[in-house]
């Protein structure tokens, strides 16, 4: 098993221009497939909203939803760097909401940091979360809980001046504190001059070469077919396995051919005495009705 990563080895990744493989987890088992596959990161995202509990976005899961899913994942990888998500309203209304919500994850859920979403008008959120000792993830460029004002879930920084504001907050992001930032759904030339402009990790979803990538597990492993964002890479098709699998499985009970002989217990003891079992036991019952 390798060592757990922590901050200092992400740092010294960017320092050495080593990529960080990033991929969400929402449960034990892609938990502990992700961890033994050598995965450098896990994130616990409140994308489980669309992926997992079946909301058109992210805006309704709660923290609980988030705790319960964090600790399934941090039973399923141990030895992995796990991030977990700042849901909706969990860290907006004010620094000390925050810092509490934030200090939910780590001393509830073992999670080793937080992510939140925003860039200048979060930086006091992240200072307050930061100076309580909780290592901090930023996140900017489309930012799903607030999808409603930037039009959807659209790409950002595709004009100049779009862009800048995106520059702006990734360096509010780094003064506040945060030890590295994801950059979504942001064109690669932008990307590229966040990543060279800040000293911190700058990782991507969507947004082209950075200093790691990460992937959202319901995408690449086609588990989510609600629909694919055009960045997505999918390197397997479970919907599609498990469809065809539990269609196989209805066909053979339909027709009698599960389950077989292979698949039942069989007595111990000789049939005749199980006979004579069941023979006692009606006649008892029938001896109780009279």
């Amino acid at each position: 098993m390798a060592k757990k990563k922590g901050i200092l080895d992400f740092i010294k990744m960017k320092e050495k221009m080593e990529q960080v493989t990033w991929i969400t987890a929402y449960d034990y088992p892609v938990a502990s497939f992700a961890e033994q596959a050598g995965i450098d990161m896990i994130l616990v995202g409140d994308s489980l909203g669309m992926v997992v509990l079946g909301y058109d976005k992210t805006n309704p899961v709660t923290m609980e939803d988030c705790l319960s899913h964090c600790k399934a994942v941090r039973r399923g990888a141990p030895n992995t760097w796990i991030v977990g998500d700042m849901p909706f309203m969990s860290y907006q209304v004010s620094d000390e909401k925050a810092v509490y919500n934030a200090g939910r994850f780590i001393k509830e859920a073992d999670m080793d940091c937080i992510k939140l979403e925003g860039g200048v008008r979060v930086t006091p959120r992240i200072r307050a979360i930061v100076d309580a000792g909780i290592p901090v993830i930023g996140h900017i460029g489309l930012t799903p809980q607030s999808s409603g004002q930037l039009g959807g879930f659209k790409a950002q920084g595709r004009d100049v001046k779009n862009a800048r504001a995106l520059i702006e907050d990734a360096l509010a992001v780094q003064e506040a504190g945060a030890y590295s930032i994801l950059v979504e759904a942001v064109p690669p030339e932008v990307t590229a001059f966040i990543r060279e402009l800040l000293t911190i990790p700058v990782y991507s979803i969507g947004a082209g070469p950075a200093d790691g990538q990460l992937v959202i597990c319901g995408d690449m492993l086609g588990l989510f077919q609600a629909f694919t964002p055009k960045f997505v890479k999918q390197y397997a098709n479970v919907a599609e396995i498990e469809t065809e699998a539990i269609r196989a499985y209805v066909r053979d009970v339909q027709e009698g051919i599960f389950p077989s002989d292979d698949h039942v217990y069989h007595v111990i003891e000789p049939m005749e005495e199980f006979e004579k079992m069941f023979q006692e036991f009606i006649s008892e019952k029938e001896t109780e009705i009279k």
